[in-house]
């Protein structure tokens, strides 16, 4: 018998069970006063203009909204690290959706930079986030949100979780397989760059060689498996905080192993379990310096049965678990 309160249409509110905190209400809720507590904003970037691959990723942010209702907000972690958390201690703001899905590409990605921009300026909000989350939207919103986070770039650093490197070349335009390419070829220093989960068979030899040529740090999904995952990504976290001001995060979904991704478009056999990438996204939420990340290559109308969603969906509970982590 399932221990979560029946989500079903029919349902009236008098039959929600008021010891069931639902993660849904905690984002939709207005934050409280801001205090000490590290504050979370969450914004969706509707846009699939840039997937080499067919997709209806733009239909996700209010996919992955809807799925937090299946979730409670209480953030289960082992004893040694200290005792559970419960989100509705985190103060949190939802942006709602950038107006992009009808844009073309190129305009949707300056939409994109300047909002980020714009939330860096604290114009939106009482004060700047502690955490932005991008919902996704393709891979593509990754360069112009880190542009907008870091304008210069030279004091920026870049952790993808991802099974691609997405060096690919400008032949068809900034796409979804482009968006580190560009932000190296931007000026971001390319030994500032990790790329953790790269799979096997899933990347041109040339690519790689460009990333071996450059700098960048590629881990295989078995390397950080060998690892753990999480300890992976905190350990390179902390060796980029320690020359960069400020860091950002790609999660993109198709790093999970198909069977756990069907909605991913760029997802293979051999990629990553779900524990393991939310335990990178807790240890990217907990990493002081990092200021932005992004929940990315999600094909809502892809996912008949909502198991990607579902990971999407954890990816931000996880995130914004790790943040008050932070906080604590």
């Amino acid at each position: 018998m399932s221990h979560q309160p029946d989500d079903t249409a029919g349902n009236s509110a008098a039959a929600e069970d008021p010891d069931w905190p639902r993660a849904a209400t905690w984002l939709a809720d207005p934050p409280p006063p801001r205090s000490d507590l590290a504050l979370l904003a969450v914004l969706g970037v509707p846009a699939a203009q840039a997937s080499i691959s067919p997709s209806r990723a733009d239909q996700t942010p209010p996919a992955v909204r809807a799925a937090l209702r299946r979730f409670s907000t209480l953030v289960a972690r082992p004893a040694a690290e200290g005792p559970a958390l419960d989100l509705r201690d985190l103060p949190a703001v939802d942006l709602g959706d950038l107006d992009v899905a009808d844009l073309d590409n190129e305009d949707a990605q300056q939409v994109v930079e300047l909002a980020v921009a714009e939330l860096e300026a604290r114009s939106a909000l009482p004060g700047r986030p502690d955490l932005l989350v991008l919902l996704g939207g393709d891979n593509a919103l990754t360069r112009p949100a880190l542009r907008g986070l870091e304008p210069s770039l030279d004091r920026a650093g870049l952790l993808t979780l991802d099974a691609h490197h997405d060096v690919r070349g400008f032949h068809a335009g900034p796409s979804n397989g482009t968006p580190v390419r560009g932000l190296i070829e931007d000026g971001l220093d390319a030994r500032n760059v990790v790329q953790v989960g790269i799979g096997t068979f899933t990347n041109a030899p040339a690519h790689r060689a460009w990333c071996e040529e450059r700098g960048v740090t590629v881990v295989t999904a078995d390397e950080a498996r060998a690892e753990g995952v999480g300890a992976c990504v905190t350990r390179h976290l902390a060796a980029l905080a320690e020359r960069c001001d400020v860091l950002y995060v790609d999660l993109d979904v198709d790093v999970l192993d198909v069977a756990f991704a069907p909605g991913c478009p760029g997802a293979r056999p051999g990629g990553l379990m779900p524990s393991e990438l939310f335990a990178a996204a807790f240890a990217a939420g907990r990493e002081p310096k990092v200021a932005a990340a992004d929940i990315v290559e999600v094909d809502a109308a892809a996912d008949a049965d909502g198991r990607t969603v579902a990971a999407a969906a954890l990816c931000l509970l996880h995130l914004a678990g790790g943040l008050l982590a932070r906080a604590a």
